[in-house]
């Protein structure tokens, strides 16, 4: 009982450290093709909402699927390790990673179909992550 626990508490904690790598290589990306002007402080609120005000729609569109990865990956991880590939650990981390998705998205003045896109992209894919990681095929029911 408690080596389950604590294997469970572990898939939790590895399936947030690999989502955690994801959004980090998704904001390096960021960083990279849409940087901050030079004199802009990034510590600075209504600094960065000048700056997402600005984002390209195709930077925005490669986040997309990059949130996705991060939902996927998160929630295989915490599937598959977990005992006997329980299914509340990646429900956990998939909870964990929305939330802070949709604080994110409820704080910065991202376009409507930025929104609608992330907030459909996050459950899709962890879904599949989720299902996956229980060894069922995407197809079959139940």
């Amino acid at each position: 009982m408690v080596a389950s626990l604590v294997r469970n508490l572990g898939a939790v904690v590895l399936g947030l450290v690999v989502g955690f790598v994801f959004v980090i290589a998704t904001e390096a990306f960021s960083a990279v093709v849409h940087p901050f002007p030079p004199d802009a402080d990034p510590n600075d609120f209504q600094t960065c909402v000048a700056h997402v005000a600005r984002y390209p729609a195709w930077v925005l569109a490669c986040v997309i699927p990059l949130w996705g990865l991060a939902s996927f990956g998160s929630v295989w991880t915490a599937t598959w390790i977990g005992t006997n590939r329980n299914p509340v650990n990646g429900i956990v981390v998939w909870t964990m990673l929305f939330v802070a998705a949709a604080f994110n998205l409820a704080m910065l003045p991202y376009p409507f179909w930025f929104k609608v896109s992330i907030i459909l992209a996050l459950p899709l894919s962890g879904f599949c992550g989720f299902r996956l990681a229980r060894g069922k095929s995407l197809a079959s029911s139940g």
